[in-house]
């Protein structure tokens, strides 16, 4: 026995979805309209001369920079730097004394070490701006004329050096020492020359090289 499915027992036809209306705006479309009005009214104001015009004039005028007068190994210097330079960059690249070695430029290996008013110090985290007045001795200065420090005599004697990288620091660093009376001991010259760092390994010979210099050995 067939069945037949009568009119009245048929779903309803569904009706095709009406198309948005045309005359109000989506939501999406609304929502981009305003970004694009509001960054164009942003951009307007910034503009004015509290906004990109101060940006592009201090770009024009590039970083902060001041002049600093200082002594170096005898000689005096006026420069304008970088407010930023480190007195090891100033050295290296202003001066052009490159015997300051650039090594871990943290302050950690001691490769960088020279005399500012007789003190050593890291040249790597030293503000030039902050040396006004100030006397810097780099490894270049040392020396008399031909005639060689005591202590870079004593580490030519003591061959206290192999690839010498850290020599220049080392060496700043043991005039340091020496100058500050630590040198009562072996154990004492390592204690205050712990700073500097010898990736050759020539600490002994090192430490001999300070201990002749200190006590004419």
């Amino acid at each position: 026995m067939s069945t037949e499915v009568t009119d009245s027992a048929a779903p309803p036809p569904t009706a095709p979805p009406s198309e948005p209306s045309t005359s109000e705006p989506s939501r999406r479309t609304f929502v981009a309209t305003t970004a694009v009005v509001g960054g164009a009214v942003m951009a307007g104001g910034l503009a004015g001369p509290l906004g990109l015009g101060a940006e592009e004039a201090v770009a024009a005028d590039g970083p902060p920079s001041g002049r600093v007068s200082l002594t170096v190994n005898g000689k005096r210097h006026t420069l304008t730097v970088d407010n930023r330079t480190s007195l090891l960059d100033l050295l290296r690249e202003h001066l052009e004394l490159t015997g300051s070695k650039k090594g871990c430029n943290a302050g950690a290996c001691g490769a960088c070490t020279v005399l500012v008013d007789g003190r050593r110090v890291n040249s790597c985290l030293t503000l030039a701006i902050r040396l006004e007045g100030a006397e810097v001795t780099t490894i270049e200065g040392l020396a008399d004329g031909d005639e060689l420090h005591p202590l870079q005599r004593a580490f030519v004697e003591q061959d206290a050096f192999q690839c010498g990288y850290c020599t220049p620091g080392q060496i700043m660093s043991g005039v340091g020492c020496i100058q500050e009376g630590h040198t009562g001991s072996k154990d004492e010259i390592r204690e205050f020359m712990s700073g500097n760092i010898c990736r050759c390994g020539c600490y002994v010979k090192i430490v001999r090289a300070v201990e002749q210099t200190a006590h004419g050995k």
